[in-house]
């Protein structure tokens, strides 16, 4: 017959795979914190560098914590896909007077949305500038809203 196994070992045991899981889990979640203080850093720098860019535009700032926020290190989805077709149909229809079917009609947009949003590519997907750049010149802006 077996004998049947210690109950100290098997105790043991027990307690090192605990331990090890504990210190795995701890182990990943600061190899994931330490990442997102370097992300968090990217994203605070980006911001101030939109800040700025704004300010020199004359445009009104959001927070920095509200830029952090909403468009963190990457862009957002402002660089996400600019060339998507539902962006593109958004950015479109939002330059129109808002009435349906045949009262549709084309708007002159405020200047300050259209260097807003340069601002935000030309600092966060640069790459793409160019290219926004056009699609940006094909709408008919000017000066609208005082403030």
């Amino acid at each position: 017959m077996n004998a049947p196994a210690d109950p100290t070992e098997r105790t043991r045991r027990v307690t090192y795979f605990l331990v090890g899981g504990v210190i795995l889990v701890l182990v990943v979640v600061a190899l994931v914190a330490w990442n997102s203080n370097e992300e968090t850093q990217t994203a605070e720098q980006k911001a101030d560098q939109l800040i700025a860019t704004l300010g020199q535009a004359g445009l009104r700032a959001p927070s920095k914590d509200q830029v952090v926020r909403e468009l963190g290190d990457d862009g957002g989805t402002v660089c996400a896909d600019p060339e998507l077709a539902l962006q593109k149909s958004i950015m479109y229809g939002l330059a129109t007077n808002g009435a349906a079917g045949p009262g549709l009609r084309p708007v002159i947009g405020d200047a300050r949305l259209a260097k807003g949003t340069l601002a935000v590519v030309k600092t966060y997907c640069p790459e793409e500038l160019s290219e926004f750049t056009e699609r940006i010149e094909q709408f008919k802006t000017a000066d609208l809203v005082n403030g």
